[in-house]
């Protein structure tokens, strides 16, 4: 019985930590463009013109770190807050039934759950916002010192296909018209 027990508790205690570590944001690293160097430049100037870029970007992103830090303990506190309402909803239809523990107790797992999905979603949309910011500064300081980025392909959008339904005549094939 107690071989069971310690997977479970083990789990009780990773999954709030996996949860909440969905909400962490990291700060850009590196262009998520392709830069090519320009006509007639060597590698070495190109990988010149790449460092200086690259630390230009960082600087125009500004103070990305605390940014991050907020955005990860707003995240938290996210998560946090959902877990708290759930567990306070779960304890209120905990007591109708009579059971407020085991109510207050699912309730938080559902709060978290949610409070951690929605906060992920939010973190996600900072680190993208924070990748753009570094992304636009390096492709235009790379262009500016004459290197090019490739530009993604075109997108083209084609109509869906459309569906007739065949005349009424051709599901009934046996049926007879006098005419």
């Amino acid at each position: 019985m107690s071989q069971i027990v310690r997977p479970a508790r083990a789990a009780m205690v990773l999954i709030p930590l996996v949860a909440l570590g969905a909400c962490t944001v990291v700060p850009p690293n590196g262009p998520s463009v392709v830069a090519l160097p320009g006509q007639g430049k060597s590698l070495a100037q190109f990988q010149q013109d790449d460092q200086y870029c690259r630390n230009y970007a960082q600087y125009r992103t500004g103070n990305g770190g605390a940014q991050t830090a907020a955005a990860s303990a707003n995240a938290t506190n996210t998560a946090v807050a959902g877990t708290l309402i759930g567990a306070a909803a779960g304890a209120a239809l905990g007591s109708l039934s009579g059971n407020v523990g085991a109510g207050a107790a699912i309730g938080a797992g559902a709060g978290l759950l949610g409070g951690a999905s929605v906060a992920g979603g939010n973190a996600q949309a900072t680190a993208d916002n924070l990748q753009g910011q570094y992304d636009t500064s390096y492709a235009q300081c790379m262009v500016s010192y004459g290197d090019t980025i490739q530009q993604p392909p075109p997108v083209y959008y084609a109509p869906g296909p459309s569906y007739y339904a065949p005349p009424a005549y051709y599901y009934r094939p046996y049926y007879y018209r006098p005419y």
